[in-house]
């Protein structure tokens, strides 16, 4: 499979003949997208950029140029990779889903994209890089979820079974569903009357004032202050976003990624250890930077616009375009040349000079990824089970010249929506996360271009734990194309 063409090197080719062919216009130059998003670890942004939200209630902006912004953001899902999702991540069934009917041992992978209906559009589409279940967000604001649901993630009530088929949250058709955060086991919903968690809560991170195991459909997290515009999941934990541009967390201390300078662990009986979890949003109130000796220097508290989420990791973007992170460093995660968990958000003085701030920023399960303002894409981390790890953010030198939209961070895959392309790379084993069809490479350590995908115009992407969600513009002039792809529920 050929790798893909650094664009700058392309540009170069056809400056002198696009320079005595014609004048470029200002208005010809496509603008960058700055918006941020969830799922694989994304903070969101964009899933709510078309609704002013003002004291928790959502007023949709009515003029003619919005409307057909908005109607530019629908389109369609497409999904690709592990679809058996109660086999997802695991090496058997669990032994108390081995002798059901409705459950297969056997598993259950799509290697190219795959259409699920052009009958209904969506706003956004919401993984995990350790999830085996999503949320999307229709044009008329309802969350459709599918997936594993063990653990009630889903908030179907008592009913824990599987959905193979995206279906509606009926505890919640009654609101406006802005956006969505997925977690490990647990779901944030962003609404018009706040915002709503259910499934696994053994360590709070639904947020909702208790540690009962499971919350089994959507509640209200305990939180009482300005209104929420961005949320982001990790493994058993949550970050949420106000209005002020304030962060709260909440959920399990671990490795500090609550960022409230402590790993809250403690002894029991026996020698166990346990957390003090938060049970309930808690500001984050200290914010540093580290000077080469390793001085700590306290910095006013920002105002941040973007966050992101990995398993045991954070990051946010401040409005000074600066990029903090936080919690579990293992293999480079926090970019900060070594691997010491960080207690409290650091700011990362890589982007800490004038036109080289962060822009967006996204998290996989051990490796982070940030757009700077120019466009330029970083990589810190790490995605291979062997060999080194990148300490400290990096230039993704293949991706220079691509203009980003969005990334999804799997387990260990990437994908990336950049112009007219979808691009993907991640090492071996990969269960069709990387979208290039039956008979086709299954995994690479370079970029490569999805070949199936090539005429489809990807707005946004999300990947879980081993799969892919895509949203294709469907206007008439690509849904020719995409409707040659297979029907995911046919698969």
């Amino acid at each position: 499979m050929p790798q893909i063409k650094n664009k700058l090197d392309e540009q170069e080719e056809i400056q002198n003949e696009e320079i005595s062919h014609k004048k470029v216009k200002t208005d010809d130059v496509p603008k960058v997208e700055q918006n941020e998003k969830n799922g694989n670890g994304k903070s969101v942004d964009e899933d709510v950029k078309d609704d002013k939200i003002i004291d928790g209630v959502s007023n949709e902006v009515k003029t003619e140029e919005e409307d057909k912004s908005k109607n530019d953001d629908l389109g369609v899902l497409l999904i690709a990779g592990a679809v058996n999702w109660d086999l997802t991540g695991r090496k058997e069934l669990p032994k108390a889903l081995r002798n059901l009917k409705n459950v297969s041992s056997t598993p259950l992978n799509l290697w190219g994209p795959h259409l699920w209906t052009t009958d209904i559009k969506l706003r956004s589409v919401h993984s995990f890089c350790g999830a085996a279940h999503s949320v999307v967000i229709s044009e008329d604001y309802k969350a459709y979820v599918f997936g594993r649901n063990d653990k009630n993630q889903l908030g179907l009530g008592n009913d824990t079974d599987t959905r193979n088929e995206p279906v509606i949250v009926q505890s919640l058709a009654k609101y406006k569903v802005l956006s969505a955060a997925v977690g490990r086991n647990h779901t944030l919903f962003l609404t018009d009357n706040g915002v709503y968690a259910c499934g696994e809560n053994k360590m709070g991170q639904c947020g909702v004032g208790n540690q009962t195991a499971n919350i089994v459909t959507p509640t209200r997290i305990n939180y009482s202050g300005k209104p929420i515009v961005k949320m982001a999941c990790g493994g058993e934990f949550s970050l949420i976003l106000d209005s002020n541009g304030s962060l709260y967390s909440f959920g399990s201390p671990e490795f500090g990624q609550l960022g409230h300078n402590s790993e809250g662990k403690y002894f029991t009986t026996g020698n166990k250890i346990a957390f003090n979890c938060e049970l309930s949003p808690r500001k984050i109130m200290v914010f540093i930077e580290k000077s080469r000796e390793g001085h700590v220097i306290p910095i006013d508290e920002p105002k941040f616009v973007s966050i992101a989420c990995g398993l045991n990791h954070a990051l946010a973007i401040d409005s000074k375009k600066r990029c903090f992170s936080w919690g579990f460093a293992g293999y480079g995660r926090l970019g900060h040349n070594d691997t010491k968990n960080e207690m409290v958000p650091r700011n990362l003085k890589t982007f800490d000079y004038q036109n080289k701030g962060l822009v967006k920023v996204y998290a996989g399960s051990t490796f982070s990824m940030g757009v700077d303002e120019n466009g330029v894409l970083y990589f810190w981390g790490q995605t291979k089970t062997t060999g080194d790890c990148t300490t400290y953010p990096k230039v993704v030198q293949d991706l220079q010249g691509w203009n980003i939209r969005d990334i999804g961070c799997a387990n260990k895959s990437i994908v990336i929506c950049a112009d007219e392309s979808v691009i993907s790379y991640g090492p071996s084993p990969t269960y069709g996360e990387l979208c290039y069809g039956e008979n086709k490479a299954r995994s690479s350590t370079v970029p490569q271009e999805v070949k199936p995908l090539v005429g489809i115009h990807c707005t946004k992407v999300s990947c879980g734990y081993s799969h892919t969600l895509l949203l294709a513009r469907c206007d008439a002039k690509a849904l020719a194309e995409i409707q040659k792809l297979p029907k995911w529920l046919n698969a």
